[in-house]
């Protein structure tokens, strides 16, 4: 028995960064946006909330202006970051596998080929369900949950994703 390690030539080897992305539904930005509304919502309301709680001690002064600066800079910059983040969001299938691009300060990109995907799940939120949309949740072996999340896709789109990807892990294409 002869035991072989050859060396791969890289250059033969097709490049992700040749791939082209399909960016996800720009509705699902509005989700995002809501979800981000009700925490700044929250954040302003502990802020009067603090001037409140303070104006009750006499020895204590602040000026709830400033905490509402800060809060509102906050706000304004987490929402610019995520509005930059959210469109580094693609996706792409292809013959033997899934890839996941996101991020805006530290970007990743996820690859799971389809022979190691043990199964597929299209799920939705009730809000995600009021614009149409879905999550797909890739499952391989071994690990506890979903290994790729792909949120803010067309509701259609997934379905057939997800049959596409159920068929090939079943052997039927």
């Amino acid at each position: 028995m002869n035991f072989t390690n050859l060396q791969m030539q890289i250059e033969g080897i097709p490049k992700i960064e040749d791939v082209v992305l399909k960016p996800i539904s720009k509705s699902y930005f509005k989700i995002i946006t809501l979800n981000k509304f009700a925490i700044y919502a929250v954040l302003i309301g502990l802020a009067f909330l603090l001037k409140y709680v303070i104006e009750e001690k006499e020895d204590i002064q602040i000026n709830i202006w400033y905490i509402l600066l800060v809060v509102l800079v906050f706000c304004v910059i987490n929402y610019t970051v995520g509005l930059l983040a959210f469109k580094k969001r693609k996706y792409a299938i292809r013959e033997h596998d899934v890839i996941y691009s996101k991020g805006l300060i530290v970007h990743s990109m996820v690859t799971v080929p389809i022979s190691r995907i043990q199964h597929v799940e299209e799920s939705r939120s009730w809000l995600a369900r009021h614009f149409g949309l879905s999550t797909l949740k890739i499952f391989t072996a071994g690990e506890a949950g979903s290994d790729l999340s792909i949120k803010g896709l067309p509701h259609l789109e997934a379905k057939q994703i997800k049959e596409i990807i159920s068929d090939k892990i079943n052997g039927i294409n």
